[in-house]
């Protein structure tokens, strides 16, 4: 592959550095962008209203004739939940394993963009050229099966991204991490190295996810009532575990959850789970059998507000019960921002007489993480022996301690990269430095609002949930300078009216008062009558409350 003359190999991520979430990578020689992952992350506390959350493509916009391709290296929400948002924007091919295209399918199904998005499959095996780039891949394990790192042939050297990787030397299906393949990139040598960052806090290694199985099947065979699974729909190995051990123990499955029964679905047709002939059932058919025989499949794991399993602790469900007795598994830990949400769950399925297994997987023994241990991420390292390293897919501390481990196994200090999103690494004649920012940040989703809503936007909607709002209507006559009507004021998530009478008839009297004083001095411009009523009101409603309520002034002239 022959270099250019003053081209330069350009790197950096518009979502998954410094946060879980997001993931989106881009890989530039010249005029070739290579895209790799296109995540969506859940909102932040403080994101009032928000559902869900987006890289910023302007970059990417800006240099739409250069994009390639976009490349998925699996098919969870935080690297394919994105991708009907910026295909509407930007449609350049995508490329993805079998499984991993089937999830995406469904979700441009969904958006009606099925039609117009080149898609095609890739396997391990694939080459495909991108331009002056050359894509080819490897296998991974994680906790959904079809999952592949990506080596990109640049010019100026290889670029490698491992996607969201342990090394499991049992998988449950049977597909072992291509560790001779990885090592043969690494021979060849690896320019830069972009990896997984999860679990850098955790030593050791990462357990199997076959003693998952194992586990499950022990509390089926011990549990005398019926057994409620609760784990996220993506994570189909577990699904299988969850199948195979209601088959050890003569039980049947229902699936509720509207991810889980789209997931499940998708992955029996493609042939990624193996379900026995007759093993699901109906939900309609749960309270039919004898309680010993069910297993419920569900999502909710993370105590989101409407999923099944929440739905079922507020006994809200439309077709399922929880039942004095009944076992509830909650086979995930909970994604930090969530442990709230959970705790309230689990105190809502005590209340109702169940037992419930949850906590830490070391704890429950119900989870393993998907993501590899310290030990594991040396492991990469020493198999790929980059030049460069760039920690990837964390939060700030998890990239600071991967780069401690980089350390460890020997990759220079000054050859370790940790950027922000939006923070670019130029790479010309194998010398590597951070050169600038490209626009990066967030993209927020609101109903079928795509940005729409902003900073100010979050500001106000934060000061309406703390102080509420106060709505002053007052007509004015044009030609005699004096209030004609007025001024109503409406108070909403303030203070409660029949009980503040006084408050707002004093509010009143200084609103009446500041107009009257500014039509007197000529003040007729609605933005300063807007301006003052505001202030005036203001400082009055903190002095007699403490609180800052927002003030509409809305003021018709006639």
């Amino acid at each position: 592959m022959s270099k250019k003359i003053n081209e330069k190999l350009v790197i950096f991520a518009l979502g998954g550095v410094g946060e879980i979430g997001k993931n989106m990578y881009v890989v530039q020689y010249g005029n070739d962008i290579v895209v790799v992952d296109s995540g969506l992350k859940f909102p932040e506390e403080e994101m009032l209203g928000i559902d869900i959350v987006i890289p910023d493509i302007t970059y990417l916009l800006d240099n739409r004739d250069k994009v390639r391709a976009i490349l998925i290296t699996h098919g969870h929400e935080d690297h394919i939940g994105g991708l009907p948002y910026v295909l509407r924007q930007l449609n350049v091919p995508i490329y993805a394993t079998r499984l991993t295209m089937g999830l995406i399918e469904s979700k441009l199904k969904e958006a009606n963009l099925l039609g117009d998005t080149k898609r095609h499959i890739i396997t391990a095996e694939s080459e495909l050229p991108l331009g002056v780039i050359k894509a080819t891949f490897f296998k991974t394990n994680h906790s959904i099966p079809d999952c592949v790192g990506v080596c990109l042939e640049t010019p100026e050297g290889n670029v490698v991204h491992t996607g969201d990787f342990k090394f499991d030397q049992t998988p449950v299906n049977g597909h072992f991490a291509d560790l001779h393949r990885m090592a043969e990139i690494g021979t060849k040598g690896v320019l830069m190295l972009l990896s997984d960052s999860t679990n850098a806090e955790r030593p050791g290694f990462t357990g199997s996810e076959r003693s998952v199985g194992i586990e499950l099947e022990s509390i089926f065979s011990k549990a005398k009532q019926r057994v409620v699974v609760a784990t996220f729909a993506s994570n189909i190995h577990r699904v299988q575990q969850v199948i195979d051990a209601a088959e050890a123990t003569n039980r049947k499955v229902t699936v509720i959850g509207r991810s889980m029964v789209n997931v499940v679905s998708i992955a029996s047709e493609l042939g990624y789970l193996r379900i026995p002939e007759g093993m699901l059932i109906e939900p309609e058919e749960v309270n039919r059998m004898a309680s010993d025989r069910v297993v419920i499949l569900s999502t909710g794991s993370q105590g989101e507000p409407m999923s099944a399993l929440t739905r079922m602790a507020r006994a809200t469900h439309r077709k399922v019960d929880i039942m004095p007795g009944d076992t509830v598994i909650i086979a995930a830990t909970p994604i930090p921002g969530n442990e709230k949400y959970v705790g309230r769950t689990v105190d809502e399925l005590f209340r109702l007489g169940a037992h419930v297994i949850y906590g830490p997987g070391s704890v429950s023994g119900v989870h393993v993480s998907g993501h590899g241990s310290q030990e594991e991420l040396k492991l990469m390292l020493n198999l790929m022996k980059p030049k460069y390293f760039m920690p990837i897919h964390g939060e700030y501390r998890m990239l600071k301690l991967h780069s401690n481990l980089a350390e460890d196994v020997g990759v220079l200090k000054e050859d370790i990269f940790i950027v922000d999103n939006g923070e670019t690494v130029e790479i010309v004649n194998g010398i590597a430095r951070k050169a600038g920012r490209v626009q990066a940040g967030n993209v927020l989703i609101d109903g079928l609002g795509v940005g729409d809503v902003g900073n100010i936007v979050l500001r106000d909607r934060k000061l309406l949930s703390q102080d509420g709002i106060l709505v002053v209507v007052v007509t004015l006559s044009k030609q005699e300078g004096k209030v004609l009507s007025g001024p109503d004021i409406i108070s909403r998530g303030f203070v409660y009216v029949r009980e503040s009478e006084g408050l707002l008839d004093e509010a009143n009297r200084i609103v009446t008062t500041t107009l009257n004083k500014l039509m007197s001095e000529n003040v007729n411009e609605w933005a300063s009558l807007k301006t003052h009523v505001k202030d005036a009101l203001g400082r009055f409603l903190y002095e007699q409350t403490k609180r800052r309520p927002m003030i509409l002034p809305i003021i018709m002239e006639v």
